[in-house]
């Protein structure tokens, strides 16, 4: 039974860390991608110290562990509740203002530093279950980093309630904060070995009750074109300009399907993220997805088909294509453990969560963890608009996890 007298500590944290600029960045060749990063991350990791957990520490690589110690004579496997501090490069994290909206009731938040930013309630569907919730945004100008710092704050809060009650019985704990999740290389350095669990749990969803233990498969793709730049007065027949093969290329790409604008549910797609071109070279980048890893593979044939037809029509012109892995399907790997997904939906079940299976349209730091042998799937943290001026998040919600990282913990230890 969880303390009804405990004092939450998760919303004092999190208000706290928001005011980090830990945005991450998608163009750096440097790990973590921005050593602001580790900012943070060496401050909790002596806030863990500070709060009796004697091996936490920051690695070089601004990895965050730490070991929350077993109080039952069982063997329990050890599991470890895993977040990133860093946030997305699409929306500045730097000077974050963060609102609370006590006592919501209802209706569009208008946030008041710009009149353009409104978190709309046709937008946000689980706005409707909030009516009394107290809810926390940016000002506006910022993202305001709930993704995942809510996750962070969430997990700390359940460090502290662990450790102020030790009669919840519970195995060895490891807690990692991880750097760049947002930029895909979240798991690029961390030491598996060190952080020794046998199973995780991501706290970086959505909805209360979420229970994510699949999805998308992904990865990058570039196309390059290459032209013949010719000063601009001696051209004629002599130019191939590649922004124009470029601009070419794009406009053949699918208008109404296998795009993030006309897909749902477990559709995937081909996006193109980023162009930059001059009249020598034009260069798109690309993020492809799909449920079913084997389709990426046709996704990809159809834009090398496209980008050697476009190369065609300008003789002269040649077309470069890049694939790279990013991150598989996590359900192939935990469909062979289902006890850490049926765990979890214990943990809310017993919480009277309903709760919610749903396939992840992105990836976690989960996915890469699942294939380098740590089974792990994702559980709520609150966080809603990721990535955006809109972003928010409920301090009930926030206050709920916290609950299911406590709760989740006693089901292993019963289960062993």
């Amino acid at each position: 039974m969880f303390d009804t007298n405990y004092k939450f500590t998760c919303v004092e944290k999190f208000l706290k860390y928001v005011k980090y600029d830990t945005q991450s960045d998608d163009d750096a060749t440097c790990f973590p991608s921005t050593e602001k990063q580790k900012i943070l991350s060496k401050d909790l990791a002596a806030e863990f110290k500070a709060m009796g957990l004697s091996d936490a520490h920051m690695d070089d690589n601004g990895y965050v562990m730490a070991t929350i110690p077993a109080n039952t004579k069982k063997n329990v496997p050890v599991i470890a509740f895993i977040a990133h501090v860093d946030t997305s490069p699409a929306v500045s994290g730097e000077n974050v203002n963060p609102i609370i909206h006590k006592n919501y009731q209802g209706g569009d938040i208008h946030l008041p530093k710009d009149s353009n930013q409104v978190i709309e309630v046709k937008n946000n569907p689980d706005l409707e279950k909030m009516k009394g919730f107290d809810i926390i945004t940016a000002d506006g100008t910022t993202l305001l980093g709930a993704d995942n710092k809510a996750g962070v704050a969430e997990i700390m809060d359940a460090v502290g309630y662990f450790l102020s009650h030790p009669e919840v019985k519970h195995g060895t704990i490891k807690i990692c904060f991880t750097p760049d999740e947002e930029v895909g290389r979240g798991t690029e350095k961390i030491d598996l070995k060190k952080l020794g669990a046998q199973f995780a749990y991501t706290v970086d969803g959505s909805s209360r009750g979420e229970v994510e233990t699949e999805t998308f498969s992904a990865d990058a793709m570039t196309v390059k074109f290459h032209g013949k730049n010719i000063h601009p007065g001696y051209a004629k027949n002599k130019m191939v300009n590649a922004v124009k093969v470029g601009a070419r290329f794009i406009e053949k790409l699918p208008k109404t399907t296998l795009s993030p604008e006309t897909t749902e549910k477990k559709e995937g797609f081909v996006h193109p993220t980023t162009f930059n071109a001059n009249e020598e070279l034009a260069t798109v980048k690309f993020i492809i997805r799909d449920f079913i890893t084997e389709k990426l593979a046709e996704k990809e044939d159809l834009v090398k088909k496209l980008a050697e037809e476009t190369a065609a029509e300008f003789p002269g012109a040649r077309a470069e294509v890049e694939v790279k892995e990013q991150y598989r399907n996590m359900k192939y790997i935990l469909d062979k453990y289902p006890q850490v997904g049926d765990n979890a939906i214990e943990a809310m079940k017993r919480l009277k969560i309903e709760p919610i299976l749903s396939p992840i349209r992105g990836g976690t730091d989960g996915s890469r963890l699942s294939y380098m042998g740590l089974p792990t799937p994702n559980i709520f943290a609150g966080e809603h608009s990721f990535h955006s001026k809109l972003e928010w998040v409920a301090i009930q919600d926030m206050e709920m996890a916290v609950r299911v990282i406590v709760e989740l913990a006693q089901i292993w230890e019963e289960r062993a």
